[in-house]
């Protein structure tokens, strides 16, 4: 019997991104919450809620979901319903509060919008609950669920790469919004390894200084020996690039994945140190839509009690190595050591700038 979905925030990552998508790279569609749950056969969607009026309208005749199943309150939507599995793609000023409160009522499974939460204190408290209650919670850094990003991590588990030495990740962004994807995807390729030091330098010393969302760079060594280089400012041709480095071979992906690239030596070449030789990663000949693949994947976690792919846990970990970037500028470009001391740190991710209007709204009375 297929469980009980419900949606809470009714905008662009709730319901309609998916609509927007003309073209492909590394968004395999259905992609964003509500169409997962319409098109997933585990999942029955069963309600919505918003604050705003306009976003719940759009929902309701969007996804033929009816008032009587549409909420202002996602609090009365949660008593009344009982979903199963609760979405949070909401702004993240507000996630960690609603988060708390989803764990707590009858839901056993929540996929949560990056990231996580604001300040380190919030992730600490989330987690914990989580773990305390058994909820299991799926953070949508969906490059985890990407095939060519999986298929990658299989070849890194199988040392078909050799020892992976390094990842190095290119993508212009804020480190705490996209920049959620940017280091979970370096932490995905690296074995999931946990930061144990990182030097971080950023755009400039007066936005490190403040608790706005900034870009920078940095340099992050894992307790498994592997290191990672992050690039979020500014990056050219090189935009949203990853690169695993081992001993044996390389991967590349290229221009927001629209390409990939695996190289090897083959015997030859200069003093026998052989030749470059380039292959490519084929797509499997069925590409499951990246949001089945969550919600199929988080489902399991619960009736296997395990952590999701990408877990609460990894959500806390990307926060924190960007705080602890951060912070490595704010102490003239030392090293700093995880786990973070401070844990009231946090970044205001970029999406809370102008929160008190949705951001389709701000879009359509724009133009």
């Amino acid at each position: 019997m297929a469980l009980k979905a419900a949606v809470i925030g009714l905008g662009r990552m709730g319901s309609t991104f998916d609509d927007e998508m003309e073209q492909g790279g590394p968004i395999f569609l259905p992609y964003c919450h509500t169409p997962t749950y319409v098109a997933s056969p585990l999942t029955e969607l069963v309600a919505g809620a918003d604050p705003h009026e306009e976003q719940r309208s759009i929902y309701g005749a969007r996804w033929g979901v009816s008032d009587d199943h549409l909420y202002e309150d996602y609090r009365e939507m949660l008593e009344a319903e009982k979903p199963d599995i609760v979405s949070i793609c909401t702004t993240a000023r507000v996630r960690h509060q609603i988060l708390l409160d989803v764990a707590r009522s009858s839901a056993r499974a929540i996929w949560a919008e990056k990231p996580i939460a604001l300040s380190l204190s919030e992730a600490d408290e989330m987690v914990d609950v989580c773990d305390d209650l058994g909820v299991k919670v799926a953070v949508n850094t969906a490059r985890r669920y990407n095939p060519y990003f999986s298929e990658i991590r299989r070849m890194v588990d199988d040392r078909e790469l050799g020892d992976v030495l390094q990842v190095n990740i290119h993508a212009q962004c804020g480190l705490s919004h996209n920049g959620s994807h940017a280091i979970d995807t370096m932490r995905y390729l690296a074995r999931n390894g946990n930061a144990t030091w990182v030097f971080g330098e950023m755009e400039s010393d007066e936005e490190a200084a403040g608790d706005d969302d900034l870009s920078g760079n940095g340099y992050v060594a894992f307790d498994n020996g592997i290191r990672g280089f992050l690039r979020a400012t500014p990056c050219g041709v090189a935009n949203w690039e990853t690169d695993v480095i081992g001993t044996e071979g390389r991967v590349r992906t290229l221009a927001g994945c629209q390409e990939v690239e695996w190289m090897h030596l083959a015997p030859g070449g200069p003093r026998g140190r052989g030749v470059p030789a380039h292959a490519t990663i084929p797509l499997p000949a069925t590409v499951e839509g990246m949001g089945i693949t969550i919600v199929s994947d988080l489902l399991s976690s619960v009736d296997t009690d395990r952590r999701p792919r990408a877990s609460i846990h990894d959500g806390r970990a990307a926060l924190e190595i960007a705080i602890a970037l951060r912070e490595s500028h704010r102490r003239g470009g030392v090293r700093v050591d995880l786990p973070v001391e401070d844990r009231a740190l946090k970044i205001m991710s970029i999406e809370t700038k102008e929160d008190h209007t949705p951001a389709r709204v701000r879009r359509l009375q724009a133009g």
